[in-house]
């Protein structure tokens, strides 16, 4: 299903590197806002730092894709040596594919993660890559964020329907 994850997990930084090893990802793709950072605070840098170091020593690139101008993403990841794509117009794929072919991966080799069912997971499953959806790190959201959360309250109900869509400590399947 379009808007279906492969997998959901509690945070991101709740991924088991010995999980991604097993599964053959070489590259974590991830939302920047709600999902490696709090929209507007940036305590979390540490953590995605980490996240960073930890993915890299086990020879997993993290890659951010955010929807956000590369000035606001630059200016938030430069400083860690992070990757970034901006101004990448999720939900459509291409910008997952375009970083995905040259980074010389396969599809199985790459995971999207992101907190929001329209933007982050469509993006993922319509690239062809496995999909992860991560609750927002807090609560409250941009302005143009809101109207998406809207819409997703809908699509989580039929998602409930079939197949609940729940949260662990780690990596379950969606």
């Amino acid at each position: 299903m379009l808007f279906r994850p492969h997998y959901t997990i509690d945070t991101i930084y709740h991924l088991d590197i010995k999980v991604l090893k097993q599964i053959g990802i070489k590259a974590v793709f991830s939302d920047l806002d709600n999902t490696l950072l709090a929209w507007n605070e940036f305590e979390t840098a540490a953590k995605m730092n980490n996240l960073n170091k930890k993915l890299a020593q086990a020879s997993i690139k993290l890659v951010v894709i955010s929807n956000n101008n590369a000035e606001r993403v630059g200016k938030v990841l430069n400083p860690y040596h992070i990757d970034f794509v901006a101004k990448s117009k999720k939900p459509l794929p291409f910008a997952i594919t375009k970083k995905r072919k040259s980074m010389g991966l396969k599809k199985d080799q790459v995971m999207m993660v992101g907190d929001q069912l329209i933007t982050d997971i469509q993006a993922g499953n319509l690239a062809g890559v496995e999909s992860v959806l991560v609750k927002p790190l807090i609560q409250t959201d941009k302005w143009n964020t809101r109207i998406n959360r809207f819409f997703e309250k809908i699509i989580f109900f039929f998602l409930n329907l079939s197949h609940p869509v729940t949260f662990k400590e780690t990596l379950k399947n969606g």
